[in-house]
C-alpha cells in the first residue's frame, strides 16, 4: 500500500534523498530474499505454526518502527525489519503438509491469485487510506493486520500438523546448486528479478511523475491505477489462455516484455502528459500482470520433478532481490536525472531483457504431479519408476523412497488417469506398515 504513495510522503522526512527513498522502497526485498529460504527450513524443524506467528510478529514491529520514524533512515530500518518476517516459503510448507497430493497444485494456484487481487486492491487503497491517515497510518494498518494475521493462525489453523518433506513446496539447499546452473531456470529467474526491478524503480519515480509532470495531486492517483490496474487485470486473461491453452508460450512472453519496453518509452517521453502517463502505465501493467500470471507456470513446467520447490524458492528469491535493486537504482537515476529518466533507464533494461529472453526454448507443456507411493525399498522404487513411466503420458517420473511419493511430469492431454491412480495410496501417520512393494514386486 505505501508503493504509490512513499515517495510523496518521503519528501518531508529529515535526511532525505532520492537514493535513500528508493532504499526504503526496495530494503523489504533484500531481507525478504536473505530470509525467506532459512524461515522455511526453521519450519521444518520447529513446526509451521511457531515460525509463521514469529514471522508475523517480525513484520508488526517493523511496521511500528515505520509508523513511528521521523527520518527516511528508520523507516529504512523498519522496511528492513518488516521483510525479515519473511514467512512465505513456510505458509507454502504449510499449504502443502495440510492438502492431498492431487490437490496440491489448486491451492498455490489460488495462493497466487489472492496475490494478484491483494496487489491491485494495495495499488487503489493506498492512496486512498494516504489521503485518510497518512503513510504513518498505513504502516499503523499493516501492524494490525500482522496481529489479525497471528490471530487466523492461532485459532484457525489445525494444532497439530505432521511435518512432511515437500520437494514440489519447499526448498532443498542440495539442490540450489543445479537449479542455478540450469540456464532455461536462469533466464526465468532473471525475467522476475528484472520484472520487479521494474515495478519498484517506476514506483520510486512514478507517484512524483504523476504530481510534478502532469499536475495531478496526491488525492486523485487512486483514480488513475484503479482503473488501469482492473482493466489491465481484465484484458490480461485472453493472453494466458493463448501461452496455456494455444501453447504459445514464449511468443506471449516476448509480446509481454515487449511491451513493458513501450509502456516504459512512453512515460519516459511524455513525463507531462497525464495521457501519455496513464497509456504507458496501461501497457505497462498489462504486459506486467500477463508475465506475473505465466512465469510461475513456465518455472514449474520447466524445473525438474523432483525439485520443483527448490526452482520455485530461488525464483522466489530473485523476485525479491529485483525489488531492492530496482527501489535502489530508480533512487540513485532519480536523484542524478529526474524521474523521466528512470523510465528511460528502465526501458533500455527492458531490451537487453527481451534480446536474453529470444534464446528461451520452448517449454514442453507438461505438468508437474506428485502421488503418495507409500513406503517401498530401493530395488522396488527402481521397478515402480520403470512402471510409471509405462502409464500413457507420463513423460518423467522421480520416486523418492524417504518422502514415500513418485514426482511425475505428465502430458494431460494423453495420461491415463487410471492407470496412474492405481499407484496412488492415501497418506496416514508414519507408523502404517502397508506399502506397495508387495503390488509391485
Amino acid at each position: 500500500m505505501i508503493l504509490p504513495v512513499f515517495s510523496l510522503y518521503a519528501e518531508g522526512l529529515a535526511d532525505v534523498t532520492p537514493l535513500l527513498i528508493g532504499i526504503a522502497i526496495g530494503v523489504y526485498g533484500l531481507t525478504q530474499a536473505l530470509l525467506q529460504i532459512p524461515f522455511g527450513l526453521w519450519s521444518d524443524r520447529i513446526g509451521r505454526k511457531p515460525v509463521i506467528i514469529i514471522g508475523l510478529a517480525i513484520f508488526a514491529i517493523g511496521s511500528v518502527v515505520a509508523a513511528m520514524a521521523d527520518s527516511i533512515v528508520m523507516i529504512i530500518v523498519g522496511r528492513a525489519i518488516q521483510g525479515a518476517g519473511a514467512i512465505a516459503a513456510a505458509i507454502m510448507a504449510l499449504a502443502a503438509d495440510v492438502t492431498r497430493e492431487e490437490q496440491r497444485s489448486k491451492i498455490m494456484a489460488t495462493i497466487g491469485i489472492s496475490i494478484g487481487f491483494a496487489f491491485v486492491l494495495s495499488m487503489i487503497l493506498g492512496p486512498i487510506l494516504n489521503q485518510w491517515v497518512g503513510v504513518p497510518g498505513i504502516f499503523w494498518i499493516t501492524a494490525l493486520l500482522a496481529l489479525l494475521g497471528m490471530a487466523l493462525v492461532q485459532l484457525g489453523l489445525p494444532k497439530t500438523v505432521v511435518l512432511r518433506s515437500h520437494r514440489d513446496a519447499g526448498t532443498r539447499p542440495s539442490d540450489i546448486g543445479s537449479i542455478i546452473r540450469d540456464g532455461q531456470l536462469l533466464r526465468i529467474d532473471l525475467s522476475i528479478f528484472t520484472l520487479h526491478f521494474l515495478l519498484t524503480a517506476c514506483f520510486v519515480a512514478l507517484p512524483l511523475a504523476l504530481r510534478d509532470g502532469a499536475g495531478l495531486e496526491a488525492a486523485q492517483h487512486p483514480w488513475v491505477y484503479g482503473p488501469v490496474l482492473i482493466i489491465a487485470m481484465l484484458l490480461m486473461v485472453p493472453f494466458v489462455i493463448i501461452a496455456e491453452a494455444k501453447r504459445k508460450m514464449k511468443p506471449v512472453i516476448l509480446f509481454a516484455v515487449a511491451g513493458i519496453s513501450i509502456g516504459l518509452f512512453i512515460m519516459a517521453i511524455s513525463p507531462s502528459s497525464l495521457v501519455g502517463i496513464i497509456a504507458g502505465l496501461f501497457i505497462f501493467f498489462l504486459a506486467f500482470n500477463v508475465l506475473e500470471a505465466t512465469l510461475p507456470s513456465l518455472i514449474a513446467k520447466e524445473a525438474p520433478a523432483d525439485k520443483k520447490g527448490t526452482a520455485m524458492g530461488v525464483y522466489s528469491s530473485a523476485q525479491f532481490l529485483g525489488a531492492f535493486a530496482g527501489g535502489a537504482l530508480g533512487g540513485w537515476v532519480m536523484g542524478q536525472w529526474g524521474a523521466s529518466t528512470v523510465f528511460m533507464v528502465a526501458a533500455i533494461v527492458t531490451l537487453l531483457w527481451l534480446a536474453v529472453m529470444f534464446s528461451l526454448r520452448s517449454p514442453s507443456y507438461f505438468s508437474s504431479r506428485m502421488i503418495r507411493v507409500g513406503a517401498v525399498s530401493q530395488a522396488t522404487a527402481i521397478t515402480l519408476n520403470d512402471r510409471l513411466l509405462a502409464v500413457s503420458g507420463v513423460k518423467e517420473a522421480v520416486v523418492i523412497v524417504d518422502d514415500e511419493v513418485a514426482y511425475l511430469k505428465v502430458d494431460k492431454a494423453t495420461l491415463d488417469e487410471a492407470a496412474l491412480q492405481a499407484f496412488r495410496i492415501d497418506y496416514q501417520e508414519p507408523d502404517r506398515t502397508d506399502s506397495l512393494a508387495e503390488s509391485v514386486s
